[in-house]
């Protein structure tokens, strides 16, 4: 009973003590009450700042335009979504990857965009870059998707670019009209999309080589499901490649990266050849290691107008699992940027990131790694070479 009366008297003391100082207001606000005006936020604070987590939903919070009704908004690089997943084998739900990948991108912003991996702020460099938000595509029929996003993609290669930047020298300009055109970082949907992006791209470049980071080949022929079959269903996110070049899009001198599916045997690769592939596999990064997958991979493209697509179950699921087909034993996400940042230089007229599938992601791991990969595109888009190793560039030293 003593201990409870003690206890009592304790609280009761507390309390008190905390009621005898009450807050006040801020001392800059008590003038603005005192006088009846409520003052105003961007007299008290500036400007309405996005944070990190706050604001519109673009990518790393660049301006958002719907560029394909507004013709007045030019650039030099635009991201693009095409949310489209209808011709998927396994797992749909890459429609909400344009989406996914934005979120994954929230703490990624042009004021805070400088690498220690690449030495350089690609915000900074005088090019305008903006989000040109999603193509609305038919989630019903295939063949007018198709054809959305080749128009899609076609009007905004037709615009004039915003500036002209220090590797607008004309042995960079590789269109037939002569013009530099803006390039377009897509965000997937699934990997069909390569196909209507492929057809836009030659009518201003003619065939492109291609670099394909993906787990899978995608240069299957016709696959036809028992029962159901017809000229639009042997477009798929597994035949798109070999469409692509029963067109003319590509040129002979295509590489994939990553490959580690099953296959029916090695008439898939002979196949592959014919299409105009050479493989790095998963295991080559073991066995000849990074350094030489790049020099294979850039001896291959040499000087031609490249395209990079890249399936982001090329890396392993275990950091990626948000993806339609997963493959286990992967390449990790710091493998594959190691290897973007080496093909810088080439002469690249567009890239994507394929197949993310949010609702099968975790914590956002998949979405984080994909927006990464993109600032590492636009870095890679807007070098001459590949940066030197950091010690190279600032050599250690024991004194620091």
């Amino acid at each position: 009973m003593k201990l409870t009366s003690t206890f009592l008297t304790l609280a009761f003391t507390v309390f008190a003590h905390a009621h005898s100082h009450e807050q006040t207001p801020l001392a800059s606000g008590s003038a603005a009450i005192d006088s009846g005006e409520a003052e105003s936020w961007l007299s008290k604070y500036g400007k309405q700042v996005d944070l990190v987590y706050t604001g519109p939903l673009a990518f790393s919070h660049l301006d958002y335009h719907r560029c394909l009704e507004d013709a007045s908004k030019s650039f030099d690089i635009a991201v693009l979504g095409m949310p489209f997943d209808t011709a998927t084998s396994y797992r749909p739900g890459a429609r909400f990857g344009p989406q996914g990948i934005r979120s994954g991108s929230r703490r990624q912003h042009g004021e805070r965009a400088w690498t220690i991996t690449w030495g350089m702020d690609p915000y900074r460099l005088g090019t305008k870059i903006i989000d040109c938000g999603d193509v609305p595509l038919s989630p019903y029929d295939n063949a007018l998707a198709l054809d959305q996003m080749e128009v899609a993609y076609s009007t905004l290669l037709a615009r004039d670019v915003a500036k002209n930047t220090s590797l607008d020298a004309p042995e960079h300009v590789f269109a037939k009209d002569g013009k530099i055109h803006p390039k377009i970082i897509t965000l997937g949907g699934d990997h069909t999309i390569v196909l209507p992006i492929l057809r836009s791209l030659n009518k201003v470049y003619g065939p492109v080589s291609v670099i394909h980071f993906d787990a899978h080949l995608d240069t299957w022929g016709y696959l036809p499901v028992p029962g159901s079959t017809s000229d639009q269903s042997r477009i798929t996110h597994g035949s798109f490649f070999h469409v692509a070049w029963e067109e003319g899009l590509m040129s002979n001198s295509s590489v994939h990266a990553g490959i580690r599916c099953k296959m029916t045997g090695d008439t898939d690769i002979m196949n592959d050849e014919k299409v105009g592939f050479k493989i790095v596999s998963t295991d080559d990064i073991d066995d000849i290691g990074v350094n030489e997958i790049i020099r294979r991979m850039r001896e291959r493209i040499g000087d031609s107008p490249v395209y990079l697509s890249l399936d982001i179950d090329v890396v392993d699921p275990g950091l990626a699992p948000a993806t339609g087909t997963p493959e286990a034993g992967g390449w990790t996400t710091r493998e594959v940027k190691r290897i973007i940042r080496g093909l810088a230089g080439l002469n690249f007229v567009g890239a994507d990131v394929v197949e993310v599938a949010p609702a099968y992601d975790h914590a956002e791991v998949t979405a984080i790694a994909a927006a990464d990969i993109i600032h590492d595109f636009l870095s890679m888009m807007l070098s001459s070479e590949p940066p030197k190793p950091r010690d190279e560039r600032a050599p250690w030293r024991d004194e620091l």
